[in-house]
């Protein structure tokens, strides 16, 4: 893995609903304004925020509930050094929406909780453990 220190970073996951708007709400925790980052999800039916998320951000004194899912062709600027793919299928897409630009691109294969069923208890425990795997791979690679 390239240690470069990105100026722009990109978190792709499928829908930007659970994944990549953690992983934005993380990162930029933690990062500040050192690092240009944003999110967004390779389908175009964008869903909402999963309530989820938005109870396991709150948990950890970060505030998700004002994120509004986007697509590619809703950012503003394509030029992003670093796109974190968060799901295989993003990986593939984005590989074909940036072919032939510099841009880097690293898979950070995360489950998706929103598959997780039963309690509400088990639900969140499946959430946290994203948030918690997403925290740990952010402040290895991005604030080292």
């Amino acid at each position: 893995m390239d240690n470069h220190m990105p100026d722009s970073v990109l978190f792709v996951c499928n829908y930007n609903s659970v994944r990549s708007p953690m992983a934005e709400c993380i990162a930029k925790s933690l990062c500040g304004d050192r690092i240009f980052i944003d999110s967004i999800g390779i389908c175009k039916d964008l869903l909402k925020v999963n309530p989820f998320a938005i109870s396991v951000m709150e948990e950890t004194g970060l505030d998700l509930s004002a994120h509004k899912p986007k697509h590619f062709e809703d950012l503003h600027d394509t030029s992003i050094d670093l796109i974190i793919c968060l799901s295989e299928e993003a990986k593939e897409t984005m590989s074909e929406l940036t072919r032939g630009n510099d841009t880097k691109i690293e898979l950070w294969n995360t489950e998706d909780p929103s598959g997780v069923k039963g309690s509400r208890e088990n639900i969140m425990t499946a959430f946290r453990e994203v948030a918690e795997e997403l925290k740990g791979k952010i402040e290895q690679r991005l604030c080292s």
